[in-house]
């Protein structure tokens, strides 16, 4: 187990490297100059070649792509994510640092949304395969994954918020608010894993096991709950994984929807004022996320599950 722990995180080391050298590649290939970009921004009234060049030497534009790359990189592992074009006086760290609490706060709600609500309908659904509620969910599953975000979000503002006045439209003011811009982030994600929980049932049902329990006497709740679910619930760990980094870079749409004072916002406003370093750290801070998190929970199902450790052996 040791063993296969430090493989992987010697494995996400060069993939750590490749996203950064694509992030720091994918910004550079931008035609502007972001020289230019700057004094634009800062509102210079008369931008010269002298003044651009003099902007470029201050920003390190004028070294090679390399050495630029390299002194950016080392930068990043000492949290030194440069400064923001759109306001010299602060940094990309501290934006960041300032926007992301709201983005988590919006990605863990829509987490408790995701297990709460999918755990028990894809759960009911398997058990009452055919009948009434399992085909209402399953319809209700492929309209919502249907639904664009943004669609969604509108939809819920005009229904819940102007028609009922139950909730606030936009803004960040409590819990209350809240509610509708995590709801419509999970919504998506709960049609998928109602889909996957019951798929994944469905084919635990007709494995040997069930047969033998029910052989053995044990009572239905016992072989659905402590077997067939808890067997099924084992190849969803990955997947959430994975959807915990596509929840956090995933409500961009959403902060905008309902302006949500988050990174996903942030990120916008940096692309409309073309404030790169800004854009390059939350393509950077996106990567990472899902990189770790990949790692954590493919190193937590080797460690819950027996049958991938000898397998590996």
């Amino acid at each position: 187990m040791k063993n296969y722990i430090i493989m992987r995180l010697l494995a996400t080391v060069p993939l750590l490297l490749g996203i950064s050298f694509l992030c720091f590649v994918f910004i550079n290939l931008i035609p502007s100059d972001p020289a230019e970009v700057a004094l634009r921004i800062r509102q210079t009234p008369i931008i010269t070649e002298e003044l651009i060049a003099q902007t470029r030497a201050e920003l390190g534009l004028d070294q090679p792509f390399l050495v630029r790359y390299a002194h950016w990189l080392w930068d990043c592992l000492h949290f030194d994510l440069g400064v923001s074009y759109t306001n010299p006086a602060r940094t990309v760290l501290g934006e960041i640092g300032r926007c992301l609490p709201a983005t988590l706060e919006l990605a863990g709600l829509s987490l408790v949304y995701v297990i709460v609500l999918s755990l028990p309908i894809g759960f009911l659904s398997a058990v009452y395969k055919d009948t009434w509620f399992d085909r209402i969910m399953r319809g209700v599953v492929f309209a919502t994954t249907a639904m664009p975000v943004y669609w969604v979000g509108l939809l819920l503002i005009w229904i819940v918020s102007i028609r009922l006045d139950l909730l606030p439209t936009s803004g960040y003011g409590g819990f209350s608010s809240l509610i509708l811009p995590a709801f419509t982030v999970a919504l998506s994600y709960i049609s998928t894993y109602i889909r996957l929980i019951r798929n994944n049932m469905l084919e635990n049902m007709r494995e040997d096991y069930v047969l033998y329990a029910r052989a053995r006497g044990l009572k239905q709740r016992s072989i659905l709950v402590r077997h067939i679910l808890k067997n099924s619930l084992q190849s969803c760990v990955t997947a959430i994984g994975m959807s915990i980094p596509q929840l956090i870079a995933g409500t961009i749409v959403v902060e905008n929807v309902f302006a949500w004072p988050g990174v996903g916002r942030l990120c916008i406003a940096s692309i409309f004022n073309r404030d790169y370093p800004v854009i390059q750290a939350y393509v950077l801070l996106v990567g990472v996320l899902f990189v770790f998190f990949n790692l954590f929970f493919d190193i937590l199902q080797y460690v819950a599950d027996p049958r991938l450790r000898e397998r590996k052996a």
